[in-house]
């Protein structure tokens, strides 16, 4: 990491910031822009990039896994970590991933297991949003999702719905632990 950055480069470290050489020495330029992890079925790639790239356009940092995941890597544990590290989960839904085993589901199983895991809002006496269910189309959302969590449907209107998820992941990101260095 010395050397790069001595050689005047720059080194990101995902979900921290960016290292950089400066005239004091080096410095760190944090991550300030709230972490999303975009959980969907392959069948909706195409709208979820879509989303991904509206989410940016918004002030987010989306995590897919097809820009993320490096050849190599185990991406079993880089799918965890991405979504441990996370501000915001968002649950792609449409009537392709509602029945299909797989992947999206452990995913999903993940996140709501990280969600219980978060501290509770002390003055709301509720849970920050993590998991944001949204919906590509008309489809059925699991009970055990819609019966505790509002989701937000992207159609008819997708800029709306987009801006309504945006709220939610900025709203999540404030609720971020602070960092302990010691």
């Amino acid at each position: 990491v010395r050397r790069c950055l001595d050689a005047g480069q720059t080194v990101e470290i995902e979900g921290l910031g960016i290292f950089r050489a400066s005239g004091r020495g080096y410095e760190l330029l944090p991550q300030t822009r709230p972490k999303v992890f975009i959980a969907y079925v392959a069948e909706d790639r195409v709208p979820a990039r879509r989303m991904c790239e509206a989410l940016k356009a918004e002030g987010c940092s989306p995590w897919l896994d097809k820009d993320k995941l490096l050849p190599g890597q185990n991406w079993p544990r880089a799918i965890e970590r991405a979504i441990e590290v996370s501000d915001a989960f968002v649950a792609c839904f449409s009537p392709r991933s509602v029945f299909k085993y797989g992947q999206f589901q452990s995913e999903l199983r993940y996140a709501l297991d990280c969600a219980r895991k978060r501290p509770m809002i002390a003055d709301a006496g509720d849970a920050a949003p993590f998991v944001i269910p949204v919906r590509f189309e008309d489809c059925p959302v699991p009970r055990r999702i819609s019966d505790h969590v509002q989701y937000v449907d992207l159609f008819p209107d997708w800029e709306k719905g987009i801006r309504r998820v945006a709220r939610a992941i900025r709203k999540a990101a404030l609720k971020r632990p602070a960092l302990s260095l010691g």
